[in-house]
Formats: structure tokens, sequence, C-alpha cells
């Protein structure tokens, strides 16, 4: 039932830091990189007793409302006994699976689940808030072979593609398993990391759904017949030349450059919006974590959008890179746990900060939790030589 409710490079400053001085939101113009702090308390209650289980996803809007994409099946028993039949606790229910909160971290509204009209996620992952105010909805479940569309209201407006119906990375008319998606305004086109079980970028009109191109790593069609290497052989010989799974992660950057998270090879590949291949790096490619180091990441909201933060979800850290040169300028956490000033699984990122720079995380497995990274300013490299950042 569907539901609708209101309310081995380090710093090389020798590049400057300084010339990167005032192009982040709230930013000063004494120089310096973005720094951030904790802020867990950010987001208020939820009413009705509800819990969260797994973010799979989390965006941002352009009036600084917070959009997440949680995973009700993967709350505990323990942990919705209101639910059960009868109620076993007065505590909890899990919540409709996605949310919006306010700027101020208070409740807006929840929708989404099953419904007659579309066809419901197995498993939630993607989550994206466009510029015309519609929210994207994707899986990465068995048979999400499919992406859909809603207005901020929670009225179903779209779906891309249908249940267990993929045919492979060569698909047309399915997605499988797309792990994340963004909307280039320019262009008008929707951009999907796909994903989880095929292996490559694929482009679709926002408005219509039709398909536009794909494409798999270097910009080549993509190859699902492709077997990897085993782990170590994988980190350090030659770069692989099929995205592997998943594709996890992709933003469109102003100047129109698509920047893609191919996480379990460690890298980043970046292409044109046709999907000429024109660079890739490796971020802390050492790690042998099958996860790999490459999550999610955003791009800062100056024009020029000068750094790009990177994900890695593997060693519990938040990259700032200088999106120009690639080349690390700061890093932030590095420290896993549960507590509230510890990453625990790292797993989400909005594609672009609010408009006082703050950022949003979210993360799966036994993390389960959203939060709100507080920008504070532009001042000293934080963590430094944290990440290595090498190219092929």
């Amino acid at each position: 039932m569907k539901h609708l409710l209101s309310a081995s490079c380090l710093l090389a400053l020798a590049i400057g830091v300084g010339s990167l001085a005032s192009q982040h939101p709230a930013a000063q113009t004494d120089g310096g990189v973005p720094n951030f702090d904790w802020d867990p308390l950010f987001f208020q209650d939820l009413p009705n007793r509800w819990t969260t289980g797994q973010v799979g996803g989390i965006s941002v809007d352009d009036r600084d409302h917070t959009w997440i994409a949680h995973r009700p099946a993967s709350v505990s028993p323990g942990e919705r006994s209101a639910a059960l039949t009868p109620p076993a606790a007065r505590c909890c229910t899990p919540a409709p699976p996605i949310l919006e909160f306010d700027q101020n971290g208070r409740f807006v509204r929840a929708f989404g689940g099953p419904s007659d009209a579309y066809e419901w996620p197995t498993t939630e992952h993607g989550v994206y808030a466009d510029y015309k105010g519609n929210i994207w909805v994707a899986g990465n479940g068995k048979g999400d072979n499919h992406i859909l569309k809603f207005t901020n209201t929670g009225k179903f407006l779209l779906q891309i593609g249908r249940r267990n119906q993929s045919k492979g990375s060569n698909d047309t008319a399915n997605v499988y398993g797309a792990a994340a998606m963004v909307v280039f305004p320019k262009t008008n086109e929707l951009f999907v990391a796909d994903g989880y079980t095929n292996r490559r970028v694929i482009v679709f009109d926002a408005d219509t759904g039709a398909y536009k191109r794909h494409w798999g790593a270097y910009g080549k069609p993509p190859d699902d017949t492709y077997k990897f290497p085993q782990r170590p052989e994988l980190i350090v010989g030659p770069p692989q030349p099929s995205f592997h799974n998943p594709v996890h992660s992709v933003v469109v950057s102003n100047d129109g450059l698509v920047y893609v998270g191919d996480r379990s090879n460690n890298r980043i590949q970046v292409f044109k919006l046709d999907g000429s291949f024109v660079r890739e790096v490796f971020i802390n490619r050492d790690t042998l974590q099958n996860e790999g180091t490459v999550h999610n990441f955003a791009l800062s909201r100056d024009p020029q959008q000068r750094y790009l933060f990177v994900a890695d979800g593997s060693n519990k850290v938040l990259l700032t890179l200088d999106r120009a040169s690639m080349t690390p300028l700061s890093s932030f956490g590095g420290q896993g746990g549960h507590n509230a000033r510890q990453f625990f699984h790292l797993h989400s990122l909005a594609s672009q900060p609010d408009s006082k720079g703050n950022l949003y995380v979210g993360e799966v497995n036994e993390g389960q939790r959203y939060y709100r990274l507080r920008y504070t300013g532009l001042g000293k490299p934080q963590n430094p030589g944290y990440a290595a950042v090498t190219t092929p």
C-alpha cells in the first residue's frame, strides 16, 4: 500500500590552496580548503514512533530539503515490535521508504512503497532530487530493473524499465541494480550509475524516459562476459578494461564532465557528456577490501565546482580533491565505529552540499544512520596525507 503523509599523492600544497579560496558556499576570502564538523543532532525525531533501516540514498534539493531513501525491510525484528500483530511493544514501526526533512532538519513528509500504479524496488538504493523538484528512486535488489520518478509530494510520474526484464548491460529499455542518478539541467538528461549487476552508465531523457546512450569503462561498450582477477591482482595489475560491480555513483559538473565511481576497482573515471573518456584516477588503490573505495561523491556548489568530495567507505573517510587536478587536499574522518563522531559504513553522499556548504551522509549495513556534516568554513587541511590518489 502506498504511503503519503504530510507534516601516494600527499597534499600537494605547492599548487597553493589559497587559490581555491572563496568559491565554496559561505566561505570567506582568507584561503584554505573546506572544513567540516559532525552535526549528529541536526535531524529531528520522526512521527508515529517510526524508525529507519539502512540508508540506500540521500539527496538535497534547491530548497535545502534533505531526501532519504531507507530500507524498511532491513529494520530488525526487535526494532519493529509495534508493527507486529498484536504489537509487542509501543515502539517501533518502520517508516515509509522516502523521507523529506526541511532546512532545519524537521520532518516534512514520507511516501513510497508498493502500489498498483508502479513497481516499487525490492531494495531501495538511490534517491535524487532534481532541479525541477522531482524525486527519482531506484533499487539494487533482485529484479530491480527500473527507475521511478515522483513529484516532491509523492505523486507518481514515470517508470523507466520493468521488473525482471533486464537483458544485460547493453539493454536500452531496462536497468539492473541502478545505484545512483543525477539530472543535468543543461540537457535535461538523467545519468544513471547502473550499477550493481550491469556495468555501465546509461542516459535517459528526464521528461519522457526515452533512451539516449550508454557506455562502459573507457567509453567502450560494456562486456558482461569479462572475468575479473582476484582482489590482490586486481589492485596492483593493469587497470581493468571493465567497470566492476558496483558502478556506484555518478555526478555531472557544470562544465559537462561526468564523474563515475567504479567502486570495486578503487577508481574514478571521467567522461564527456557523450561518453568520451577523459581520464581516470585511483583512490587508495591498495585497499584490499572487496567493497572498494569510491562509494560516492559530491561536487561543491561554487560556479567552478573546484572541489570534489569523495566518500571512501572502506577507509571510512571523506576526501576533498581539487577537481581540476584531482589532487587530494584534505580528509575528514578516518576512524570507524558507531559513535556520533565516527563513520561506520559511509555509503551515500548527497551529490552536492546545501546552500551553506553542509554535506549529508547515509550509512548501510549495521550503520543505519543519516546525518549532516556541518561546513565550518575554509581553513587548514584536515588529516593531511590520509589519501593516495594515483594515475595509471
